[in-house]
Parts: C-alpha cells; sequence; structure tokens
C-alpha cells in the first residue's frame, strides 16, 4: 500500500505476497506521506490561483521503492480466456469494459483536487530531473518511447512537479514533455528473475474528456509487441491502469506516433491516497451513523460493516429526493450539501416550508424497520448539489440480524489445547527422527517424524530457515502463523503440538495427514462429481466457520492446502497468509494465489473474511471442473478477468443449476453480498439448495463416509506424497537476532 509495504518476495508453494510486517514497523510513516500530499494540494491551489512561485526543494532521500513480485503456480500453466483483438487489449492485458476505467476520477474525487493537479510528476518521492522555466512545457515527440516492453535499463522516475507552473489562463492543464525526453520509461529489470516475475510500473492516462473538452490530452501514440505494429491509441484512452494496483511487466511497447500529453501517476502514490481515503472515508461514515438514534447501540464491528455497503448518490438543486405519499425502503445520510423539508398543504398545490437539514443529518430512518408511508418532502437545496450516502432495507436487514451471535460450538478448546500443551511439554527436537520428506516449502522442507521410543505415532515436523525469513521479511508472517495454529483445536484445520527453534531452523510440529494433497488427487482424477466436492467444500466450510468466529481470515484457499487425513477427511494447512484482524477492521495485505484473490485485495480497497468465501467458490468451481474460474496465461490476464466478474463466466454443463447458484452467490463483486458474510453468516451457506440432505453432524462427528477413502497402510506410509531430492542448498548460515525468542 506504500512504499513501506511494497516488499514481495518468491516463496516456492505460496503466492503473491505484500509484506505487511513493514506496515506496522512503519505506521508513522503514513502521516507523514498523507502530510505530504496536504502540502502538494496547497500548492497546486496556490499555483492554480497565483501563477506560483519560483524556487523550493526538489530532492528527497527516499528513492521509489522497487516491489518484486513472484508467482508460483502448482497447476499446470493456465490457458488465457481473454479475447483477442479488442483495442486496448494489447496493453497488460487490459480491457476497456473492465470496472475500473474510472479509477482517474474517483482518484481526483478522493483527493479533493480537479483533474488538472494530477500532473506529471505530482508525486512527492520523485527524483529530479531538468530545471523547467516559467513556461515551459512537457512532450512527447514522435517515435519516442512511453513504454518499452523490450529495454532492460531500470525505469527512470518520472519528473519532479516544476518549481513554477503556467498561468491558469493559458490553460495548460497537464504538462508536456519536450523533445527528446521521456515521461514514463518503464523497462524490464535487469537483475535474474524466476518465472511469475513481474515489475513495478505506473499509470499512464489521459484525462477524461469531459473533464477539459478544450485541452484534454493531445496526439496518438501507437502500441506494438515484438517489434509488430498492433493499434493505435487516440486521445481520451486508457493504458497501464492495472499497473498501479500490483507489480507488473509491460507486455506492449507504447510509442508516441505524434506529439503528444499525457497525465500520469505512479503507484506509490496512489495506493497511499486509496488507504489513506478509505479508512477516513470509513471512519466518517461510522461517525454518521452513531448519530442516527436507531444505529447508536450497536457494536463498533457492526457499524462498519454497515459503513461499508453505504452508497453515495448526487441530486441536483431541486431534485426531490422523496416525495410526499410515496412508499419507501430506503434511509439517507447527508453527506454534502443541504436539503428542505417540505410539506403539501390540504386542498392546495402549495409546500409549505418546515425547515433545512445540513450535512450529518439523516431522513427515512423508519424504511428500515418497515414499510414507509413519506410524509414530507425532501429536495435538494445547494446550487453545488446534494450528495447522500444510501442505504435500503434489504441490504440492511442481511447485515443487521445475527452479526452478534455467539458461537459455542468449541468452546471446550481451551481445556483441550492444555491436553496438548501439557502431552507435548517434554518432548525436545533431539527425540524426533526423520522417516521420510513429505514436501519442499519456500524457507525449507516439512519431514515425517516419529518421537523415539513412541512407533504407533507420526508427525510432520516443518523446518523452516532463520535466515531466509529474515531476509525475505517474513518473521511477523511466521510469528503470526505460529501463534494462529498454537491457538486452533478444529478437526478441519490440521493441529500444532509444538515448536522448536535454534541457530539455524525453526521448526513446527504438527498433525501428519498421510492422505495426501487433494491437489493431487484433482490432478489425477481431471475433477470430481458433485458429491465429491460437496463433501470436501463442507470440510471448508467448516474449518472457515471455527476461523472466522475467531475474526481470523484464512487468505491462502487452494486444493495445496487442503490435506487428507488417514481417514479422507479434509483439514486446512498452511497458515502463512492468515491473520487475526480487529472487529470490523479490514486489512490491505495483497496476497494469495492469483487465481483466487478477490477483487477488492486487486483493487487495493481493503478486505475482510468476506474474501474467504470469494475463494470459497473459486474451490468449487475448480474442483468440478479441474481448472479455476478466473485464469490467464499470466498473473495481469487473470487479474483482468477476476475485474470482469463471475457473471462473465461460462459455465460448463456438467456444473448442476444449484451449484452455479451458490458458486455466484460466494463470488459477488460486492463482498457485503456474498453468501456467508450476511445476516445468517455461514450457516447461509449450510442452508443453501446444493447442500440439501448433506449431514453436517455426520460430518462434524467424523461418522460420514468421505467420497475416496485414501490407502494408508502405517503410520510412516508416504506412497501419497511425491518423492523429493536432499536440499541442494546444504546447510543454511545462523541467525542469531534474536526476533523468534517467543517461537
Amino acid at each position: 500500500m506504500l512504499d513501506c509495504t511494497s516488499v514481495l518476495r518468491h516463496h516456492p508453494g505460496r503466492a503473491v505476497e505484500l509484506d505487511e510486517a513493514a506496515v506496522a514497523a512503519s505506521a508513522g510513516r503514513l502521516q507523514s506521506q498523507a502530510d505530504r500530499l496536504d502540502a502538494y494540494e496547497s500548492r497546486w491551489r496556490d499555483c492554480a490561483s497565483d501563477g506560483g512561485s519560483s524556487g523550493g526543494g526538489q530532492t528527497e532521500a527516499d528513492a521509489v521503492q522497487q516491489l518484486d513480485s513472484l508467482v508460483y503456480q502448482r497447476r499446470p500453466s493456465p490457458i488465457s480466456t481473454a479475447e483477442p483483438g479488442t483495442e486496448n487489449n494489447y496493453i497488460n492485458g487490459v480491457d476497456p469494459s473492465c470496472k475500473y476505467e474510472s479509477t482517474l476520477k474517483r482518484l481526483s474525487d478522493l483527493c479533493s483536487l480537479t483533474p488538472d493537479h494530477l500532473v506529471t510528476g505530482s508525486h512527492s518521492d520523485f527524483e529530479p530531473q531538468e530545471e523547467v522555466g516559467d513556461d515551459s512545457q512537457r512532450h512527447f515527440a514522435p517515435n519516442e518511447f512511453l513504454i518499452s516492453a523490450a529495454d532492460n535499463r531500470r525505469h527512470r522516475p518520472l519528473p519532479r512537479l516544476p518549481s513554477t507552473r503556467p498561468p491558469p489562463e493559458d490553460n495548460n492543464s497537464s504538462f508536456c514533455i519536450p523533445r527528446p525526453k521521456l515521461i514514463v520509461p518503464v523497462h524490464a529489470n535487469p537483475r535474474k528473475r524466476r518465472t511469475g516475475n513481474y515489475l513495478l510500473t505506473s499509470l499512464d492516462s489521459p484525462p477524461p474528456a469531459t473533464e477539459h473538452p478544450s485541452r484534454s490530452s493531445e496526439g496518438r501514440v501507437e502500441v506494438s509487441r515484438d517489434e509488430k505494429y498492433l493499434s493505435t491509441l487516440a486521445p481520451g484512452k486508457v493504458f497501464g491502469e492495472l499497473a498501479i494496483l500490483y507489480n507488473c511487466k509491460r507486455t506492449a511497447t507504447i510509442k508516441a506516433a505524434t506529439d503528444c500529453k499525457l497525465w500520469a501517476i505512479d503507484r506509490q502514490c496512489f495506493q497511499t491516497i486509496m488507504m489513506r481515503t478509505g479508512l477516513i472515508r470509513q471512519a466518517e461514515y461510522t461517525d454518521f451513523l452513531k448519530s442516527v438514534p436507531i444505529f447508536k447501540n450497536l457494536p463498533e464491528e457492526t457499524l462498519i460493516k454497515i459503513s461499508d455497503v453505504l452508497e453515495e448518490t448526487f441530486y441536483n438543486e431541486g431534485d426531490y429526493i422523496i416525495r410526499q405519499g410515496a412508499r419507501g425502503d430506503t434511509f439517507f445520510i447527508i453527506n454534502k450539501g443541504k436539503v428542505k423539508v417540505t410539506i403539501k398543504q390540504p386542498d392546495t398545490t402549495q409546500e409549505k416550508y418546515i425547515r433545512t437539514l445540513h450535512k450529518g443529518d439523516f431522513f427515512g430512518e423508519k424504511a428500515l424497520q418497515g414499510d414507509d408511508l413519506r410524509t414530507a418532502n425532501i429536495i435538494a437545496d445547494d446550487a453545488e448539489g446534494v450528495s447522500c450516502l444510501v442505504i435500503d432495507r434489504e441490504t440492511f436487514n442481511q447485515l443487521i440480524s445475527g452479526l452478534d451471535e455467539i458461537r459455542t460450538r468449541y468452546k471446550d478448546e481451551v481445556v483441550e489445547r492444555r491436553r496438548i500443551n501439557e502431552e507435548f511439554k517434554d518432548v525436545r527436537l533431539q527425540d524426533l527422527r526423520i522417516i521420510s520428506t513429505l514436501g519442499v516449502g519456500g524457507f525449507g522442507r516439512v519431514e515425517l517424524v516419529q518421537i523415539n521410543g513412541d512407533n504407533h505415532r507420526s508427525f510432520a515436523l516443518k523446518q523452516m530457515k532463520k535466515a531466509q525469513i529474515v531476509e525475505t521479511r517474513q518473521q511477523q508472517h511466521i510469528m503470526s502463523e505460529k501463534e494462529i495454529m498454537g491457538e486452533a483445536n478444529c478437526d478441519f484445520i490440521v493441529k500444532l503440538f509444538k515448536t522448536f527453534k535454534d541457530q539455524k531452523y525453526l521448526y513446527m510440529l504438527m498433525e501428519s495427514c498421510l492422505g495426501g494433497e487433494l491437489w493431487t488427487i484433482l490432478r489425477d482424477r481431471g475433477h470430481f462429481d458433485d458429491s465429491t466436492t460437496r463433501f470436501y467444500t463442507a470440510c471448508v466450510v467448516e474449518s472457515f466457520d471455527y476461523l472466522h468466529s475467531r475474526n481470523i481470515i484464512y487468505r491462502d484457499l487452494k486444493p495445496e492446502n487442503l490435506l487428507l487425513d488417514n481417514n479422507g477427511y479434509v483439514k486446512l494447512v498452511d497458515f502463512g497468509f492468515a491473520k487475526k484482524l480487529l472487529h470490523g477492521r479490514k486489512t490491505w495485505t495483497f496476497c494469495g494465489t492469483p487465481e483466487y484473490v478477490a477483487p477488492e485485495v486487486i483493487l487495493n480497497r481493503g478486505h475482510d473474511i468476506s474474501a474467504d468465501y470469494w475463494s470459497l467458490g473459486v474451490l468449487m468451481f475448480e474442483l468440478l471442473t479441474g481448472t479455476p474460474p478466473f485464469t490467464g496465461a499470466d498473473p495481469m490476464k487473470t487479474y483482468n478477468i477476476i475485474l470482469k466478474g463471475i457473471d462473465a463466466i461460462e459455465f460448463p454443463r456438467n456444473i448442476t443449476r444449484h451449484a452455479i447458484a451458490l458458486i455466484k452467490k460466494l463470488c459477488r463483486d460486492n463482498p457485503a453480498e456474498r453468501l456467508g458474510y450476511q445476516k445468517g453468516g455461514i450457516s447461509e451457506i449450510q442452508k443453501h439448495k446444493w447442500f440439501d440432505g448433506f449431514n453436517w453432524e455426520g460430518l462434524r462427528s467424523h461418522t460420514l463416509i468421505p467420497p475416496i477413502l485414501p490407502q494408508v497402510k502405517s503410520e510412516i506410509d508416504v506412497s501419497n506424497f511425491d518423492e523429493y531430492p536432499p536440499d541442494a542448498e546444504g546447510i543454511p548460515p545462523d541467525d542469531v537476532s534474536g526476533w523468534d525468542i517467543d517461537f
């Protein structure tokens, strides 16, 4: 989200991960960046009003960080489902029909800036280029490269905001780049890369024509790939917009065909604003709700959920927001402007003025409690228009009921955890003997082990290289994984019994599941039938029920992270991306497997447990078909397809209509609309028609016969796992920094 969070590393067996530990370590820098944005806004406004003033420092110590993100996928390379040949579809796989084309305008609205202020080089962390005179402009000359997919130099920073700006009467609202300068030279990184790596890029877009009809973006640019001409983009076209959301590698070259002017914004600035304004907006909306009598006694987390579904609606002066005598089901909070309240006089057409309502006032609250016959007129009464926050009765009822239910299904878990801790308290690392290797992960290996003197049980020992954890800055994630697994006591989650450490490794002694990975079985069979998918999905639902009732978000659901125990029941494993959230709060970490991430994760809008329900729908689709619904030739295309939504996906005929209905309800674009996140909670999933007749109690008691019974001959039978060679990297170096003192 901020520069301090943009550290991406590669973990085999995992996925793209944004290091949120850096956010916690550098939280104080958020306000500093926000202050700089405010300072620039003030400076821009001063320049717009009086032509600006000369001087001003143009250097800062911090350079724009590069994000290194690598994607590791164990499944075969997916096939792109994007339609080729569409204009603007050549640049990073961007389809202009996607829902995020208004990103620039939304950013402008969030910043309270007009598009003239979103000028090239407006971010404070850009390094200075050459001085610009009072009447100079920056523009592209023909045949200059704007974006290169072939050049292997590092990208240069964008030019800084000039010390002076042209007077506003010149109508120069966007900078031009003089010949032969470059505005956004984005190139491939010369460092060695692994498969799936992609680069830091920026958004380069012309201003919307409606904002500057007299001087919108000028000129044309040509799009090519591998020196082959693809298309020409005219003024008003947008390219590179996905690049401000996450790391990507340019898939095409953009060249100025004529003299042209472009608008540009870098990802760091965009994401800083998105996070800051998202938090501010949530706090402001929540404060509004607290002033409403029917909301004031609701808990904070409930108010935050309601604030997330408030929709902003704009009315021009004189518009009737509510008409007397009409039936309504909508509640309004005034966000900007003022309205007047009138009532119609009996036996006349005259309306009697009652009062004026301003920002923070509300009306229509009775509509949320039942069918409401409007008793007055509400009319927009502001020359600049009126903005209202709106929620309807159906949405309100979906959220307000059942949010505070207390789960008691696992009330004995504390006693059980104490029993486990007591049983393994005397086990030492040297008491374990290695039998075989079960898997290889990003930080080390998972070994099948037994305790000396106990041949009736086996365990999985996960060993992680401390030096590699420090190098990739994953200390906080490892500690979080240990904490969450150490406290969990659920039959559908792999149990953690004890942890060890030495100078080279961290160790986690866990329950062994010798039935193998669900991914391996799916790979061998191609796909599962309806009843098999239902059983495994139900196991995941039970694990999510346990986690979500404790405000834990999992964020890495996929067949690779589902293990079959000896009896054929599925258990959730690998909690490296799991996180415990505060009540009603969100997180902004970009992590997960590309095919499984929810739209709000891609768009940096913040996410919570609702993102897990999205991934549950994706899992259902993959189990039924053998491939996820959102697959592209590379992560960029995959994200593009995700943003088009589940309704753009064609379902195979072998999927039943009830399964399709459930998948679509889980994969709604709006997190608040996803089944499992509404008033009935996760029980709404369990009650869905696709689960009609399913024996949930039999599943919980493990009396239900699973669809696949793995062949496990003994406690040390590893025949359901692949074979792995010895660690080729050898013994890792010591790490004695002490960060793992509490592990």
